[in-house]
């Protein structure tokens, strides 16, 4: 019987150790620029999330690529830019080894996000709606599918460089609010922000915080 339990005990051991060691691929930024949505543009935004990545506990964090789940709009003769094309191809773990999707697909139809799953890049909870303050409202310029929106309508805060006036698409990490309580896709997108300042991000429940995804 000793036997038995000895290797029943080893063997969740090992199961613990193993789920543990899934590495880290997906966070909400602990903290935003700053500036609200001005976070110097796709290439900022990205440089934050593997600066967050590399400054966090997660082993091998640092060494990977992370590219934040933005979109951008075109200008000129600059295409649009989809922020599902931009995370790689999954799977992803939050800092606790928690799946989050297996790959794009998956990430847009039926993904493990919830209030309890995304995690920032130190594993804490990110405050959701009845949190005071709320800072579910996260930045993705994109519609349900991840995709940048087409038209003249501004989504992005000028492709995340304004922090004054116009808007940006955010989704809700808690998937509540609004008429979109529990849908499958809120969590990208859920409502436009009332404006690009960090006063205006935060007047409707958000902080400028935004995905990071491992690319690779």
């Amino acid at each position: 019987m000793n036997i038995r339990l000895s290797l029943l005990a080893a063997s969740l051991c090992f199961s613990s150790m193993a789920f543990a060691a899934q590495p880290m691929g997906f966070f909400i930024t602990s903290a935003g620029s700053g500036k609200g949505a001005d976070l110097g543009g796709l290439a900022g935004a990205d440089k934050t999330c593997q600066s967050l990545a590399a400054a966090s506990a997660a082993a091998g964090a640092g060494k990977r690529t992370w590219h934040a789940y933005l979109s951008s709009s075109a200008t000129g003769s600059t295409p649009a830019v989809n922020a599902r094309d931009r995370i790689g191809r999954g799977p992803w773990y939050n800092a606790k080894g928690i799946l989050i999707a297996k790959d794009v697909d998956q990430l847009h139809r039926d993904n493990n996000l919830n209030k309890q799953t995304a995690l920032t890049e130190k594993g804490a909870m990110v405050n959701g709606r009845g949190d005071t303050p709320n800072m579910h409202d996260i930045l993705t310029g994109s519609d349900s599918y991840g995709k940048a929106f087409s038209g003249s309508q501004d989504t992005t805060c000028g492709n995340w460089t304004k922090s004054g006036e116009g808007s940006a698409q955010v989704g809700h990490h808690d998937r509540t609010g609004l008429v979109d309580k529990a849908h499958a896709r809120s969590w990208v997108h859920a409502h436009p922000s009332r404006g690009c300042s960090q006063e205006n991000l935060k007047s409707s429940g958000g902080n400028g915080f935004f995905y990071c995804f491992a690319a690779k």
